[in-house]
Protein backbone atom coordinates (compact mmCIF):
# COMPACT_ATOMS: atom_id res chain seq x y z
CA UNK A 1 0.00 0.00 0.00
CA UNK A 2 1.40 3.81 -0.92
CA UNK A 3 0.10 7.08 -0.84
CA UNK A 4 0.28 8.68 -3.84
CA UNK A 5 3.13 10.23 -5.51
CA UNK A 6 1.41 14.06 -4.86
CA UNK A 7 0.85 13.63 -1.49
CA UNK A 8 4.38 12.76 -0.74
CA UNK A 9 6.11 14.95 -3.05
CA UNK A 10 4.47 17.58 -1.55
CA UNK A 11 4.87 16.50 2.29
CA UNK A 12 8.69 16.43 1.28
CA UNK A 13 8.59 19.92 -0.15
CA UNK A 14 6.87 21.25 2.32
CA UNK A 15 9.79 19.65 4.39
CA UNK A 16 12.27 20.30 2.53
CA UNK A 17 13.57 16.72 2.26
CA UNK A 18 13.45 16.01 -1.78
CA UNK A 19 17.05 14.98 -2.53
CA UNK A 20 18.65 15.41 -5.84
CA UNK A 21 21.71 13.11 -6.18
CA UNK A 22 24.00 12.27 -3.40
CA UNK A 23 25.20 15.36 -2.57
CA UNK A 24 22.78 17.91 -4.02
CA UNK A 25 19.49 19.37 -2.03
CA UNK A 26 17.20 22.03 -3.52
CA UNK A 27 16.55 24.79 -1.47
CA UNK A 28 14.97 24.34 1.36
CA UNK A 29 11.40 25.76 0.81
CA UNK A 30 10.44 27.72 3.59
CA UNK A 31 7.92 26.42 5.99
CA UNK A 32 4.01 27.57 5.39
CA UNK A 33 1.47 27.06 8.15
CA UNK A 34 -1.41 26.98 5.72
CA UNK A 35 0.18 24.39 3.43
CA UNK A 36 0.84 22.38 6.57
CA UNK A 37 -2.72 22.62 8.14
CA UNK A 38 -3.87 21.52 4.47
CA UNK A 39 -1.72 18.04 4.36
CA UNK A 40 -2.91 17.95 8.15
CA UNK A 41 -6.01 17.99 7.77
CA UNK A 42 -5.80 15.75 5.22
CA UNK A 43 -4.22 13.22 6.43
CA UNK A 44 -5.75 13.30 9.45
CA UNK A 45 -9.59 13.10 8.00
CA UNK A 46 -7.91 10.21 6.15
CA UNK A 47 -6.21 8.39 8.83
CA UNK A 48 -9.71 8.35 10.69
CA UNK A 49 -11.45 7.09 7.49
CA UNK A 50 -8.77 4.53 6.97
CA UNK A 51 -8.96 3.87 10.80
CA UNK A 52 -12.57 3.04 10.72
CA UNK A 53 -11.74 0.40 7.55
CA UNK A 54 -9.55 -1.07 10.39
CA UNK A 55 -11.52 -1.83 12.81
CA UNK A 56 -14.12 -3.76 10.83
CA UNK A 57 -11.63 -5.84 8.39
CA UNK A 58 -8.24 -6.25 10.60
CA UNK A 59 -8.22 -9.86 11.73
CA UNK A 60 -4.93 -9.42 14.35
CA UNK A 61 -6.47 -7.46 17.80
CA UNK A 62 -3.51 -5.47 17.77
CA UNK A 63 -3.94 -4.07 14.43
CA UNK A 64 -7.67 -3.67 15.50
CA UNK A 65 -6.49 -2.04 18.61
CA UNK A 66 -4.44 0.38 16.74
CA UNK A 67 -7.41 1.19 14.61
CA UNK A 68 -9.42 2.34 17.12
CA UNK A 69 -6.77 4.33 18.73
CA UNK A 70 -5.62 5.91 14.93
CA UNK A 71 -9.94 7.05 14.86
CA UNK A 72 -10.12 8.46 18.28
CA UNK A 73 -6.99 10.11 18.74
CA UNK A 74 -7.09 11.75 14.86
CA UNK A 75 -11.08 12.74 15.16
CA UNK A 76 -9.82 14.98 18.62
CA UNK A 77 -6.56 16.23 16.56
CA UNK A 78 -8.73 17.09 14.03
CA UNK A 79 -10.98 18.95 15.83
CA UNK A 80 -7.88 20.28 17.58
CA UNK A 81 -6.34 21.91 14.76
CA UNK A 82 -9.86 23.50 13.49
CA UNK A 83 -9.89 25.20 16.83
CA UNK A 84 -5.99 26.34 16.53
CA UNK A 85 -6.57 27.35 12.56
CA UNK A 86 -9.42 29.95 13.60
CA UNK A 87 -6.60 31.99 15.77
CA UNK A 88 -4.31 31.47 13.02
CA UNK A 89 -6.20 32.55 10.07
CA UNK A 90 -6.45 30.03 7.91
CA UNK A 91 -8.72 27.88 6.29
CA UNK A 92 -9.00 24.26 7.18
CA UNK A 93 -10.56 21.94 3.95
CA UNK A 94 -13.57 21.13 4.23
CA UNK A 95 -12.21 16.75 2.53
CA UNK A 96 -9.17 15.12 1.89
CA UNK A 97 -7.14 15.16 -1.09
CA UNK A 98 -7.32 13.08 -4.33
CA UNK A 99 -4.33 11.60 -3.34
CA UNK A 100 -5.73 10.60 -0.10
CA UNK A 101 -9.05 9.58 -1.41
CA UNK A 102 -7.48 6.88 -3.75
CA UNK A 103 -6.06 5.96 -0.53
CA UNK A 104 -9.06 5.41 1.67
CA UNK A 105 -10.76 3.80 -1.39
CA UNK A 106 -8.42 1.41 -1.50
CA UNK A 107 -8.54 0.29 1.93
CA UNK A 108 -12.01 0.39 2.00
CA UNK A 109 -12.63 -1.62 -1.24
CA UNK A 110 -9.38 -4.02 -0.28
CA UNK A 111 -7.97 -6.83 -2.91
CA UNK A 112 -5.28 -7.84 -1.44
CA UNK A 113 -4.25 -11.33 0.96
CA UNK A 114 -3.02 -9.63 3.79
CA UNK A 115 -4.87 -6.66 4.82
CA UNK A 116 -3.03 -6.69 8.04
CA UNK A 117 0.29 -6.28 7.15
CA UNK A 118 -0.46 -3.65 4.55
CA UNK A 119 -2.94 -1.59 6.80
CA UNK A 120 0.06 -1.72 9.56
CA UNK A 121 2.87 -0.75 6.66
CA UNK A 122 0.03 1.64 5.97
CA UNK A 123 0.23 3.51 9.30
CA UNK A 124 4.28 3.10 10.42
CA UNK A 125 4.72 4.94 6.39
CA UNK A 126 1.99 7.34 7.12
CA UNK A 127 2.97 8.21 11.07
CA UNK A 128 6.50 8.43 9.85
CA UNK A 129 5.64 11.25 7.38
CA UNK A 130 3.50 13.09 9.99
CA UNK A 131 6.19 12.67 12.78
CA UNK A 132 8.58 14.82 10.15
CA UNK A 133 5.92 17.26 9.30
CA UNK A 134 4.55 18.06 12.96
CA UNK A 135 8.11 18.26 14.32
CA UNK A 136 8.84 20.93 11.60
CA UNK A 137 5.61 22.98 12.51
CA UNK A 138 6.28 22.29 15.63
CA UNK A 139 9.49 24.35 15.39
CA UNK A 140 8.57 26.52 12.43
CA UNK A 141 4.85 27.01 12.13
CA UNK A 142 4.43 31.28 12.47
CA UNK A 143 1.65 31.02 14.15
CA UNK A 144 1.65 30.26 17.69
CA UNK A 145 -1.19 28.51 18.01
CA UNK A 146 0.02 26.28 15.22
CA UNK A 147 2.79 25.46 16.66
CA UNK A 148 1.25 24.48 20.19
CA UNK A 149 -1.31 22.18 18.21
CA UNK A 150 1.69 20.71 16.55
CA UNK A 151 3.63 20.47 19.46
CA UNK A 152 1.10 18.66 21.58
CA UNK A 153 -0.21 16.58 18.78
CA UNK A 154 3.52 15.30 17.90
CA UNK A 155 3.68 12.58 21.05
CA UNK A 156 0.18 10.96 20.10
CA UNK A 157 1.33 10.40 16.40
CA UNK A 158 5.07 9.02 17.63
CA UNK A 159 2.82 6.85 20.07
CA UNK A 160 0.85 5.67 16.94
CA UNK A 161 4.26 5.16 15.14
CA UNK A 162 5.31 3.06 17.51
CA UNK A 163 3.03 0.61 18.08
CA UNK A 164 2.44 0.68 14.07
CA UNK A 165 6.10 -0.56 13.92
CA UNK A 166 5.98 -3.33 16.98
CA UNK A 167 2.86 -4.60 14.64
CA UNK A 168 4.91 -5.01 11.78
CA UNK A 169 7.52 -6.62 13.31
CA UNK A 170 5.11 -9.58 14.51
Amino acid sequence: MHIGIGLWAGVAMLLGTISQGEDRKPPQKPFDDAEFVKIAASSGMAEVMIGKVGTEKAGNAGVKKLAETVVTDHTKANDELKAAVKEAGVLVPEKISDEHQKLVDSFKNYKGDNFDRDFIRHMVKSHEASVDLYTKASKEAKNKSLRDFATKTLPTIQAHLETAKKLNRE
